[in-house]
């Protein structure tokens, strides 16, 4: 141990050697090394998080923790101004379903405990059906050995908790808010020569080895990347609010209906309130948002309750298969929980936002690195986006941490290129699946309907499935 950090001083060394000497010659690549560069010139970093939302800020958390990537100097940049968080007693319409793998993430940054003081509720039963075909599949707490299902938490305090154990680590990390990026300036050349120039709004400008993009879906820092980005819109929005229910219940149930035009979905967030997220055509979503709030929840209940038309054979064929599986010993489907009616909307709450799919063909380039939306966007029907976010965190941190045990340079084509396969053989999958799950259920063909019908009906009774399914979500 003691000779590999002797190695990681000495690398770290010669590296900032090499850096100063390259800073002098980005100087004068830029401007002669004037002293109007000399003056604007704020600092040269191992590693730059371009983006300072729940992805980035927790990226930059993770590396402070980090006993082998502590001693990296790294800024984090943030477009919007520090904010403080307080908690109402009212929810925001915006939230986030965390899985069992983001909770150990959080968990092992201490920054969990964070949000466990201030509020979240668990999910420990999910109920799925078909408006078309009231066929169902449901997932509990007790075929993950009584684990949640998922966690049901606010952005905003998501990301107050995440900031708050930043700013309580005695470390390196330097933030700057407020940062409004003009252009980036990458690499041309393969490694060795990765330095990137980070050029401010107002002048200002920084290097680094190493910079991460963890600015969103409209990155910056992709498209200074110039890799090839495959992104359509699905001509949708997802209309958010926070909803008061009819009777006061246990609420640990996420529901989830699928209508022609898209799933709606209610997610637990106490005894009487529940979050909605509702995935519709965009002329349909700015209606909603007109309407007044009684017509609102009656439209929502509508979408909750009402009778859509059947096939009589896809009914019979259901009918058929139920009793089949019935006979068999295994689930049949008949058995199911009821949602809850909706009585009324917290004022002000309701909002909505394009969904759109997209996904970068390539993670790295020399010196540079995508995360979280930079790198892949889906639709929400599964709760999954943020949760790929944070597990790009997770694998690039232990990459790097063992690239820097090892002696490599914090660049170093050998982890990156890890880094794009492993989150690539994982996010490719989980996009795919839920994008066919999306195209599967926005069709009324009726051989379509059939078949998902049946579908559903066998991997709801066959618990292999389900549980790999739950196993796919979960990580």
């Amino acid at each position: 141990m003691l000779v590999n950090n002797m190695k990681f001083l000495l690398n770290r060394q010669f590296r900032c050697c090499i850096q100063t000497t390259s800073v002098r010659l980005l100087s004068t690549a830029v401007g002669g090394y004037s002293p109007q560069f000399k003056d604007n010139f704020k600092g040269n970093y191992d590693v730059i998080i371009a983006g300072g939302g729940m992805v980035g800020c927790s990226l930059a958390c993770a590396m402070a923790k980090n006993s082998l990537l502590s001693n990296l100097r790294v800024l984090l940049l943030e477009a919007s101004p520090e904010s403080y968080y307080q908690p109402k007693p009212e929810y925001s319409n915006r939230v986030v379903a965390l899985n069992q793998n983001t909770k150990s993430l959080m968990t092992s940054l201490n920054v969990w405990k964070h949000v466990e003081n201030v509020r979240l509720q668990p999910v420990r039963y999910m109920q799925v059906w078909d408006a078309s075909s009231d066929v169902m599949i449901s997932f509990s707490s007790a075929d993950m050995m009584d684990d949640d299902v998922a966690y049901i938490v606010e952005n905003d305090l998501m990301l107050h908790a995440i900031n708050t154990e930043l700013l309580a680590v005695n470390s390196n990390i330097n933030i700057v808010y407020n940062a409004k990026i003009q252009s980036y300036q990458l690499p041309k050349e393969a490694y060795p020569s990765t330095q990137s120039i980070v050029k401010m709004d107002n002048g200002d400008t920084y290097t680094c080895q190493l910079l991460i993009g963890a600015d969103g879906a409209n990155s910056a820092v992709r498209k200074a990347m110039g890799v090839q980005y495959l992104s359509w819109s699905y001509d949708q929005m997802g209309v958010v609010a926070t909803l008061d229910l009819a009777e006061e219940c246990t609420n640990t149930t996420a529901w989830q209906r699928w209508l022609p035009t898209g799933p709606i979905a209610l997610l637990p967030l106490d005894s009487k309130r529940s979050s909605l997220v509702w995935c519709t055509w965009q002329d349909n979503a700015k209606q909603l948002l007109k309407l007044p709030e009684d017509q609102f929840v009656d439209a929502l209940n509508d979408a909750l309750w009402k009778q859509y038309p059947r096939s009589s054979s896809v009914e019979t064929c259901t009918s058929w298969l139920s009793a089949g599986l019935k006979q068999a010993g295994m689930a049949d489907g008949a058995a199911r929980q009821l949602p809850p009616s909706v009585r009324g909307v917290a004022p002000a709450s309701r909002a909505a936002f394009p969904l759109a799919f997209g996904h970068s063909t390539r993670y790295i380039a020399p010196g540079v690195a995508l995360i979280g939306d930079a790198a892949h966007r889906v639709h929400p029907l599964a709760g999954q986006g943020v949760n790929l976010g944070f597990g790009d965190v997770k694998d690039l941190t232990e990459l790097l941490a063992e690239a820097v045990y090892s002696g490599l340079d914090v660049a170093h084509p050998n982890w990156m290129q890890k880094y794009e396969s492993v989150r690539q053989r994982h996010n490719v999958p989980t996009q795919v699946m839920i994008e066919v799950l999306h195209r599967l259920y926005t069709v009324d063909f009726l051989p379509v309907v059939l078949a998902r019908s049946l579908g559903l009906q066998i991997a709801n009774a066959l618990q292999p499935i389900k549980k790999l399914i739950m196993a796919q979500a979960a990580t």
